[in-house]
C-alpha cells in the first residue's frame, strides 16, 4: 500500500507541476469502501488522514471498529432514511443531490445539535445512471439548500462521465468547474465554494488539469492489498 499511496501523490505532483499548480491545495480523499477497517489504519500509517465511504451500514461498522483518528466523508447516494447514521459519525457529505435530502439532513442535525458540511452534487454527464442536480437547476438548489441553518455548502462534486473518450471527461469537469466559480461571485450567505471535488482513479490527473482540488481515489490506492 505505501508504494500506491507514493505513486498516486508522485502523479498527482506531476499534474500539478505541470499546471503550476500548488500540489499542497489538492485534498486527497481515499475511497475505502471496500477495504477494510484494519487496512485503512494501514493507509492512515502511511499518511492518508481523509476517507470516503458511500454504503452506509458497512461505513458505520468500519469507522467505529478504526482506532487511528481519521476524517470521514460520505460519497455515495444517501436515502434519506439513512440520514440518521451517517450524521453523527461523518465530516461531510460530499454527495447531496436534492432538496429533500438535504432538508432531512437539516432536520438530523438539529436532533443531534451537530452542523453538517456538505458538497452539492451535480450530474454534469447527464447519464441517467448517475444522481445529481442538473447543470441548469444547480444555481436554485444552491439558493434553497443555503437557506437551512445547519447544511452549509462547501462546494460542488460530480462524477466524470463513464467513456474513454478523454474530451466528454473533461467537458464534465469544466461545467462542473465553470458552476463552481459562477456561484462564487455570487457570494451567497451559508455558502463557500472551496471544494471541486471531481476525478476518480481512472481520470484524476484531468479533473486536476480542469482545476479539482479534491479527488476520490480508491482503486489506484488499494487494488493491490
Amino acid at each position: 500500500m505505501k508504494d500506491s499511496i507514493l505513486t498516486v501523490k508522485q502523479r498527482i505532483a506531476e499534474c500539478c507541476e505541470k499546471t503550476n499548480r500548488d500540489a499542497n491545495e489538492i485534498q486527497l480523499v481515499a475511497v475505502s469502501k471496500t477495504v477494510s477497517a484494519a487496512l485503512v489504519e494501514q493507509a492512515i500509517e502511511n499518511g492518508i488522514s481523509l476517507f470516503g465511504e458511500n454504503r452506509v451500514l458497512d461505513a458505520v461498522a468500519k469507522i467505529e471498529s478504526v482506532n487511528k483518528e481519521a476524517t470521514w466523508h460520505f460519497i455515495g447516494h444517501l436515502q434519506t432514511n439513512k440520514v440518521h447514521k451517517v450524521i453523527p459519525l461523518f465530516d461531510m457529505i460530499q454527495s447531496v443531490d436534492s432538496v429533500r435530502l438535504a432538508e432531512k439532513i437539516q432536520i438530523e442535525c438539529k436532533k443531534c445539535n451537530k452542523s453538517m458540511n456538505i458538497l452539492v452534487q451535480v450530474n454534469t454527464s447527464g447519464e441517467s445512471s448517475k444522481y445529481g442536480f442538473a447543470p441548469e437547476e444547480t444555481i436554485q438548489a444552491v439558493e434553497r439548500i443555503r437557506a437551512l441553518p445547519s447544511v452549509h455548502i462547501r462546494g460542488l462534486m460530480t462524477i466524470g462521465a463513464l467513456t474513454e473518450d478523454e474530451n466528454k471527461i473533461r467537458a464534465c469537469f469544466r461545467l462542473l468547474r465553470d458552476l463552481f466559480e459562477e456561484i462564487k461571485t455570487l457570494d451567497l450567505p451559508n455558502v463557500r465554494m472551496d471544494f471541486l471535488s471531481m476525478g476518480m482513479s481512472d481520470d484524476y490527473p484531468i479533473a486536476i488539469e480542469e482545476g479539482a482540488n479534491m479527488l476520490r481515489i480508491g482503486r489506484a490506492l488499494f487494488s493491490k492489498q
